[in-house]
């Protein structure tokens, strides 16, 4: 098996929804931290105050798994390898907030039975990104 290090189109196509859906995720962060009443109209009481009781460590945790993983996505599609840590970092930090959330608090009494799949998505995201990223590594993509 010969190794080159010219991605092929999957690669662009990952990398580029792989951007998209963490630009998402930025826009998620922006949205929960500067303009948190607006995103809260529809909440109710309970809603609110579950909002409101998260540690403030949890959005410094956010900012570092969202703008880490954007960054990740800008230097994959760079093809610098500097991406593979990114994603780690990435996916320490999803790991971590989405654990949070779904084990240390009553998100699911309070929010639903559905509160579990958008969480539960974005640790498998991040860390398939993560190892798609050292795969791309081991194939002398990223430099």
């Amino acid at each position: 098996m010969t190794r080159t290090n010219k991605p092929n189109v999957l690669f662009w196509i990952i990398g580029i929804v792989a951007l998209l859906w963490n630009a998402m995720g930025v826009f998620q962060y922006y949205m929960t931290t500067f303009h948190i009443d607006e995103l809260m109209e529809g909440y109710n009481e309970q809603q609110l105050e579950l909002a409101k009781s998260l540690p403030s460590w949890y959005n410094i945790v956010f900012a570092v798994a969202v703008i880490g993983g954007f960054l990740a996505c800008i230097a994959l599609l760079m093809k610098k390898k500097i991406a593979v840590t990114l994603f780690l970092i990435s996916m320490i930090a999803v790991i971590v907030q989405m654990g949070y959330w779904l084990f240390f608090t009553n998100a699911k009494e309070i929010m639903g039975d559905n509160v579990e799949f958008m969480p539960i998505t974005v640790i498998v995201v991040s860390i398939l990104l993560f190892a798609y990223s050292k795969y791309c590594s081991n194939k002398f993509w990223l430099s």
